[in-house]
């Protein structure tokens, strides 16, 4: 369970930015995935702060975090926060598009980051092949552009399923805590708005430039193209690992949270005993 007494705010350049913040010790950033929002690592965050100092923020136009007024980077705004917090370098773990923020982050501030662990995604504006991803984001699409706001979300919880199964597949507390996410962030916005985020571009072939080690934890049961992408990443820099979580599809996480808290938890471990 979220606790408000974790909750801050950054003054960023353009507006608040909102970030949980608990623990102590070596830091590790927990980036959410797409239209979701801090709330979608609650089964990490206590489990991980009994030995590190946990940040967990709002990527901007998410949860409590403000919309962008002008053009942004995800990754300049995650490294305006560690640098205001004095953090760095620091273990980043990401879902999809919090997955592409974490590469993105190594790439363009690489003194900030330690290692990365990722997962169902890694690079921008990812190419979709499998027809089931192909019908779920054109539905979407279709739903949004006929302003109808529930057929948009129920669009966006079917990438939890993936292709081999249906949301009756799922628990439904985790279903329920995905459309609330969704819900919370597509009504921060308008269909008028401008999308001012500005990818960082060519990711996928400067990932062999990353120095750090990579994890890459997919759900076994996730879309192949998403799941490649982090794989692909985790192949080509000189220190990857891939493994998979079984009962899962886009969101380990949150399906089989004790799962990844395992695996990152030993990773973790692995990292700082190359240090000593």
């Amino acid at each position: 369970m979220n606790d408000a007494s974790d909750i801050f705010t950054f003054a960023s350049e353009d507006g608040l930015l909102a970030y949980r913040d608990t623990g102590a010790g070596r830091p590790l950033v927990l980036l959410h995935g797409g239209y979701l929002d801090h709330t979608m690592w609650d089964d990490q965050v206590p489990v991980l702060a009994r030995h590190h100092r946990v940040i967990a923020p709002d990527a901007r136009g998410h949860g409590a975090s403000a919309n962008a007024s002008r053009p942004f980077r995800q990754t300049d705004d995650l490294a305006a926060l560690l640098r205001h917090l004095g953090v760095g370098p620091a273990v980043l773990a990401g879902v999809s598009m919090g997955a592409t923020i974490a590469v993105d982050t190594a790439l363009v501030h690489p003194d900030l980051v330690r290692a990365l662990v990722i997962s169902g995604g890694g690079t921008s504006a990812p190419e979709l092949h499998d027809p089931w991803a192909r019908d779920v984001q054109a539905a979407q699409a279709r739903a949004l552009a006929a302003g109808d706001i529930e057929g948009w979300i129920d669009g966006s919880a079917l990438w939890a399923a993936g292709p081999h199964r249906t949301l009756d597949d799922i628990d439904p507390a985790v279903v329920r805590r995905l459309r609330e996410m969704a819900r919370r962030t597509i009504t921060k916005h308008t269909a008028a708005e401008p999308d001012h985020h500005r990818p960082v571009p060519d990711t996928a072939t400067r990932a062999k430039e990353i120095t750090v080690p990579v994890l890459a934890v997919n759900g076994a049961l996730d879309t192949p193209d998403l799941a490649a992408i982090a794989e692909r990443i985790a192949t080509t820099v000189p220190d990857g690992r891939i493994t998979t979580i079984e009962g899962a599809a886009h969101m380990p996480t949150m399906e089989q949270p004790d799962a990844y808290n395992r695996i990152l938890e030993d990773f973790l471990r692995t990292v700082y005993a190359e240090e000593r």
